[in-house]
């Protein structure tokens, strides 16, 4: 654990103080996040185009805890999150500015103002004890689209994930469709209640053994409140659940229920289960259909399957698909990871149970990701450009297509 983040609280005769470390200026402070007030929540609503929403904070209560997210290692991205963060403290003094730990304590010293960083190295699954959860009104990352899943990450835990505004800084840059550029518009627009969003569905995994429920050392049960059920005791990903053999030099033998109902028995180096927004990551390259991240899915796709007759699936979002492995396998565990990052291994006896988040989310602030759509593009459908500019759909070979 970093010196700072042990010092950030002490305790005095029974009390908890709060310390404030400086440099020279006074102003050039690392704050505990825990000093925050609680977010400010904004509420959706309909638009003339029905597949967005508008977002509006409550009068006169604009963001008041900004989280920012970037890519590491890269230079550029840094010097524009510090220039972003600079003019929005310009431009709106009342608004706190938090930083994940290791970043904030490289560039706290270069910002002429305090601030805010969480005191834990692992955080707390929860969200009535998750500060980020606690505390951040709005997430902005600055880099590619595992920037994106990583801050989405932050809140896989929550059934509530705060509006995210993604500047395109990285490799791909499917998800971002803000250019740096435009960044004074794009934080005027959320300012002022005149930003737009979609929402992009995720999927739930959970893990039982018996009645018992299992998660990862991230995600323990909570025995004290709920016995390991309910809210927090899932984990939600933005695009996929991943099951694979892991170092097994054997394949994977997973028995595939959908709705308690048995579909198949898999031998295959693993399964995906994906979202409509994962469709386009690795479900793709494992030749999964491409689905719109508007359309309510979960999709099924084999990796590397024995059987050449074991095509993806795509289902309804409702539906519960449960993998349990067999019996049969001649290995003891697969693993598991959730947007990229590994998760656990689950052995036999255990089940994954996966679940779509349905319902009309408009109004309210639980279901999906709250993705700030680019200004201008009410009418334009950024996915099918994506499609185009960025995976190339259908190029043809040889030919030079401009779009």
């Amino acid at each position: 654990m970093r010196p700072w983040i042990r010092s950030l609280r002490t305790v005095d005769a029974g009390r908890v103080t709060q310390r404030c470390f400086s440099s020279s200026r006074p102003r050039l402070e690392l704050r505990s996040i825990w000093d925050l007030d609680n977010k400010i929540d904004p509420v959706y609503r309909e638009c003339t185009n029905r597949s967005l929403e508008i977002i509006k904070f409550p009068e006169d209560q604009p963001p008041n805890n900004v989280l920012l997210i970037q890519k590491e290692g890269v230079s550029s991205v840094t010097e524009a999150m510090v220039e972003f963060a600079k003019y929005l403290k310009t431009a709106y003094p009342a608004t706190n500015i938090i930083l994940e730990p290791h970043i904030a304590t490289e560039l706290h010293s270069s910002l002429p103002f305090p601030i805010h960083a969480t005191p834990y190295t692992t955080l707390p699954p929860y969200p009535n004890r998750n500060p980020y959860h606690l505390k951040t009104s709005l997430t902005v990352t600055f880099g590619g689209d595992g920037t994106i899943l990583h801050a989405a990450s932050l809140f896989s835990t929550s059934p509530i994930v705060p509006p995210l505004l993604s500047f395109s800084l990285g490799t791909l840059g499917f998800l971002g469709p803000w250019k740096f550029s435009d960044y004074k518009a794009a934080i005027t627009a959320v300012f002022t209640n005149k930003a737009r969003i979609m929402r992009r569905s995720r999927i739930k995994m959970e893990a039982f053994s018996g009645s018992t429920q299992l998660l990862g050392d991230l995600w323990p049960p909570d025995s004290q409140s709920n016995g390991g059920r309910g809210e927090g005791s899932g984990v939600w990903a933005m695009n996929e659940v991943n099951i694979h053999r892991g170092q097994n030099p054997h394949m994977a033998i997973v028995e595939v229920f959908v709705d308690g109902r048995f579909l198949t028995e898999a031998v295959a180096d693993g399964i995906i289960l994906s979202t409509p927004t994962g469709s386009t990551a690795y479900s793709l390259s494992s030749f999964g259909s491409i689905v719109h991240p508007r359309v309510p899915a979960i999709l099924l796709t084999p990796i590397c399957p024995r059987s050449l007759s074991f095509r993806p699936l795509v289902l309804p979002a409702e539906v519960e698909v449960s993998l349990k492995l067999s019996d049969k396998a001649r290995g003891d565990e697969v693993e598991v990871s959730i947007d990229g990052k590994r998760w656990g291994g689950v052995r036999k006896g255990v089940e994954v149970k996966i679940t779509g988040e349905m319902g009309n989310f408009c109004g309210g602030g639980e279901g999906g990701v709250p993705c700030i759509w680019r200004e201008g593009s009410e009418h334009e459908d950024e996915w099918v450009g994506g499609l185009n500019g960025l995976l190339k759909f259908n190029y043809p070979f040889g030919e030079e297509v401009h779009f």
